[in-house]
C-alpha cells in the first residue's frame, strides 16, 4: 500500500529552532495491514501521519503507492495531499474536526458523496436520502432520523461515528487514525473502535492507528510500531505481537534505548 524510503523530517533546517521529527523512516505497510502506533509525545507519529497524508513534503526519501490495482509502484513523495487524499482517510482525535457543524447532517453527507464526483451536478434528493438513511442505520445510533439536524447537536461519539461513516464512504485504501479515540468515554470509544474494526474488514481497508492505549495497541491489529525520538524502534508482526504483554513491551523499550519510557500515560492504559 505504502512504501516509504529513508524518509527524513526536519523543521527549521540551518535555523537555531532546527528540530528532526523523524530520522532514516524505512516502512512498508502492505495491504490489509492494521498496524497500530505507539510512542510517547513528541516521538513523531503525527509527523509520520503528515508524511504520509502530504501535509509536509519530507526534507529527505522518497514515498511510493504500492499495489494499486496490480500498477507498478507510483512515487508520490511532492503529490499534493488533496490528491492523496483520494486514497487516504484520516480522523484526528477531537471528534469535530471531521464535519461542519453548521450544516446539516445531510449536507455532510453530501459533500462527502460528491467528493471526486465529476459528472453532472447531483442534488439530494429523496432515492439519495434514503440511501444516506441506510448507511446511517449501519451505526445503530438513530442517525437516519435526524437528516434535517444541524450536526453541531450531536454528541462527541456521534460525530466521531459519521466521521468514521463518511471518512469510509469516500472510498480511501488507507485509513489513518490518530488517536481517533482518546477524546471519547469508556462506553464511546468501544463503539467507535467496534465500527473501526467492521469497515476495516468489510471495506478490505490498511489502517494505521495510533493509540496511547497500550490495551488497545496489543488488541487490535497484525502488527505494532513504536518510536522515539523520531525513529520506528520496535516493528511486531502478529505471530510474535500476540505473544507480546505490556510489561514485554516496556522491557523491549528498555533494552533498546536504555532507558524507561517517558509517557505514564502509554504505561497506566
Amino acid at each position: 500500500m505504502i512504501r516509504i524510503e529513508q524518509v527524513d523530517m526536519i523543521f527549521g533546517v540551518g535555523t537555531p529552532d532546527e528540530n528532526a521529527a523523524l530520522t532514516h523512516i524505512n516502512l512498508t505497510v502492505n495491504p490489509g495491514d492494521f498496524v497500530t502506533v505507539i510512542g510517547s509525545n513528541g516521538a513523531g507519529k503525527s509527523t509520520l501521519y503528515n508524511v504520509i497524508a502530504g501535509s509536509y513534503p519530507p526534507t529527505k526519501g522518497r514515498i511510493f503507492l504500492t499495489n494499486e490495482e496490480n500498477k507498478p509502484d507510483r512515487e508520490i513523495t511532492r503529490e499534493a495531499e488533496y490528491k492523496r487524499a483520494r486514497y487516504i482517510g484520516r480522523i484526528f482525535q477531537n471528534p469535530l474536526l471531521g464535519t461542519a457543524g453548521k450544516m446539516t447532517l445531510a449536507d455532510n453527507m453530501m459533500l462527502c458523496h460528491k467528493k471526486g464526483y465529476k459528472g453532472l451536478t447531483i442534488s439530494l434528493n429523496k432515492r439519495m436520502r434514503e440511501q444516506f438513511r441506510e448507511r446511517l442505520r449501519s451505526l445503530d445510533m438513530g442517525l437516519e432520523n435526524r437528516l434535517n439536524d444541524n450536526v453541531e447537536l450531536f454528541s462527541g461519539g456521534q460525530r466521531q461515528a459519521l466521521t468514521l461513516l463518511m471518512t469510509v464512504m469516500s472510498g480511501p485504501s488507507l485509513l489513518l487514525l490518530d488517536e481517533h479515540t482518546a477524546a471519547l468515554d469508556p462506553r464511546n470509544a468501544e463503539i467507535i473502535m467496534n465500527l473501526t474494526l467492521r469497515f476495516a474488514a468489510e471495506h478490505r481497508l490498511t489502517v494505521m492507528m495510533i493509540t496511547h492505549n497500550m490495551s488497545h495497541a496489543l488488541e487490535y491489529g497484525n502488527r505494532l510500531l513504536m518510536m522515539d525520538a523520531g525513529a520506528i524502534i520496535l516493528d511486531i508482526d502478529a505471530p510474535e505481537k500476540s505473544k507480546l504483554t505490556a510489561d514485554g513491551i516496556v522491557q523491549r523499550f528498555r533494552d533498546i534505548k536504555h532507558r524507561d519510557i517517558a509517557s505514564d500515560k502509554l504505561l497506566l492504559t
